[in-house]
This record gives C-alpha cells, sequence and structure tokens, in this order.
C-alpha cells in the first residue's frame, strides 16, 4: 500500500524589485538667504529707532514749522530770500523740530505709555533710552546752533531764546492748561530770526506775523489735544482741549477766526496784491473744512483736522509768493 505524497508546496513568489535611484548629489545654493532670515544689523536697529523718535516718519510737524519760517523769510526779503540763508533756515527748521520731538518725549515718558497714541515711542516702549535721547537732544541742537553762528549777531541771541521755548515747552503740561499756546511761541520764534537774519533787525511786521502763527499752532495743537483729551484727563495732564471742554468748538472758532483777521493785517501792513487775500479766503475754507472733519469730537476726525493745516499754511505760502511776484519793481 503506497502512501500519497503531500502536495508540492508552490515556489515563493518574488516581489518586483525597486527601481534604483541614482544617487544625485545636492548642489549647495548659490542664492542669498532671505532678508527675513537674517538677523538685523545692530547699526540699523538702532538707527530706525532713532528716527522713529525724531519723527523722521512723520513730517508733518516739520512742515508746520517750515511754512511760518518760509512765510518770514520771504516778507523780510520782499520776495525769493538769499539762497543761504533759505538753506540755512530749512535745515534749522528740521533738526529744531527733531530736537523738540525728542525732548518732548524725555518729558513725557511717564506719560506716553498711558495714552493710546504715543505708547509704542521709542521711550515709552524702553527702546532708547532716557540718556541717549538727552545725547540726540544735544546734537541735533548744537549742529542747529552752528547753523545759526552763519548768520548776524541779532539772529545769534534771538536763537537763544529759541532754546529755551523747545527745551521748556514738554514740560508745562504738567502744571498749566494752556502749553499749546507756549508751543505757538516754540513753533512761531522762526519769525523773528528771519527777519532779524534778513534785514539785521525785527520791525512790527514780524511780531504781528509772530502773534497770527501764536494763534494759528493754538488752533490746530488742540486739534491735536482732543486727539488725546481722554487719556490725558485719566494720566493728570493739562491742555486747550481739557481747558475749553464741551466749548472746545466754540474756542476753536475763535481762534481760527483771529488767526485770519491777523493774517489779513499782515497783508495790509505788508501792501500785498490780492493773491494774497485770495489765498487766505482758500484758508478759511480750508478751516471750515477741518470743523466739519471734527464736528463729533472723535479722534480720528481730529486728527485729519489737524494734519489738514499743513493745506492751510501752504495756502497763505503760495499767497505770499504770488503777491510779492506781482508787484512792481
Amino acid at each position: 500500500m503506497t502512501t500519497p505524497r503531500p502536495p508540492r508546496a508552490a515556489p515563493p513568489t518574488r516581489r518586483p524589485a525597486a527601481p534604483r535611484q541614482q544617487a544625485t548629489r545636492t548642489r549647495p545654493s548659490l542664492r542669498p538667504p532671505s532678508p527675513a532670515s537674517q538677523p538685523e544689523p545692530w547699526w540699523k536697529a538702532r538707527g530706525r529707532q532713532y528716527w522713529l523718535l525724531v519723527r523722521g516718519d512723520r513730517p508733518i510737524g516739520t512742515l508746520l514749522l517750515l511754512w511760518p519760517t518760509w512765510w518770514a523769510l520771504w516778507l523780510a526779503a520782499d520776495g525769493f530770500p538769499p539762497l543761504g540763508l533759505l538753506v540755512i533756515f530749512t535745515l534749522g527748521v528740521w533738526l529744531t523740530r527733531s530736537a523738540g520731538c525728542v525732548i518732548n518725549d524725555y518729558a513725557d515718558r511717564w506719560l506716553d505709555p498711558q495714552v493710546e497714541r504715543t505708547k509704542s515711542r521709542p521711550l515709552a516702549t524702553g527702546a532708547v533710552s532716557g540718556r541717549e535721547a538727552l545725547l540726540v537732544f544735544a546734537v541735533l541742537m548744537l549742529v542747529a546752533f552752528g547753523l545759526v553762528l552763519l548768520t548776524n549777531r541779532l539772529t545769534v541771541y534771538l536763537s537763544i531764546v529759541g532754546v529755551f521755548l523747545a527745551a521748556s515747552y514738554p514740560y508745562l503740561k504738567r502744571h498749566t492748561y494752556l502749553p499749546q499756546v507756549y508751543l505757538g511761541l516754540a513753533f512761531g520764534w522762526g519769525i523773528p530770526m528771519a527777519f532779524a537774519a534778513v534785514q539785521g533787525t525785527v520791525p512790527p511786521l514780524a511780531w504781528l506775523l509772530f502773534c497770527a502763527n501764536v494763534l494759528w499752532a493754538t488752533a490746530y495743537d488742540t486739534w491735536y489735544a482732543m486727539v488725546d483729551r481722554e487719556d490725558d484727563i485719566r494720566a493728570g495732564a493739562k491742555s486747550t482741549a481739557i481747558l475749553f471742554g464741551n466749548g472746545d468748538l466754540l474756542a476753536q472758532g475763535v481762534l481760527f477766526s483771529m488767526t485770519l483777521i491777523a493774517l489779513a493785517f499782515v497783508g495790509q501792513r505788508a501792501a500785498l496784491a490780492w493773491p494774497y487775500f485770495a489765498a487766505l479766503g482758500v484758508a478759511a475754507c480750508l478751516v471750515a473744512w477741518q470743523f466739519r472733519l471734527a464736528w463729533r469730537r472723535e479722534r480720528a476726525g481730529c486728527f485729519k483736522a489737524f494734519l489738514h493745516n499743513n493745506w492751510v499754511g501752504g495756502a497763505v505760502f503760495a499767497g505770499i509768493v504770488a503777491a510779492l511776484a506781482l508787484r512792481p519793481d
């Protein structure tokens, strides 16, 4: 009897061999790394903080200081002023305005962290120290004073008063409700200096123009103060916006009206032709538009009204230039 053979096991199935991958060499990339992956150089980071400290990113303050200075230069020279003086005063405006911003932030380093609009400033965040700020202020003022030394003795004497006004203004908001008026004195001090540099004297016309600018600066800086009014009240700071209270729009109407009247007297005393008074009409329309912007007293509207004063200053300057150009030789 034969025993049956067990069935043969099926041969194992062969798996298909995986395709051979050719070894590839990875070549180093010749492209430079993206800027985002590189750390910012220390000198660039510091420079950016200093640029923010002097408000280099916000030229509106320089323009509001420049317009009345140019008004004075053109009126004092009865036309286009000497080129050297124009360069000196234009550079001086930027330097002194920048220095004023630095000393303002130094004085307000207790206040700025509590105010929404200013809490990101370099001194408020600690990105720049108080000692650094004072050093920057000193350098800017020394350079500005060096420019003034290129003028005459009377202008140099007047510049000393200007330094005092710029350095002391930021501290007034702790003690008085009228820091905006004092700002007008500081922002307008380039007017008597310009007349002194061109004519060697400061005539009554210069002081009339100076008074007009004090009124104008008080008005437009009150718009600015209305932006921060609630924060200033909580922090214990003072301003004309807080002083005027619910009568702020009425007070602004009085200030701007007095500004335009004073500027009209300037045109009359300087015997300016009709383009100047036409420009004052344009300026009056621009001021009326500011009231529409700030009517609800909202922060954004008040800030836009403040910025809008750049066009007012430019309109008055255009009127002065046009009127002097039409004056017979």
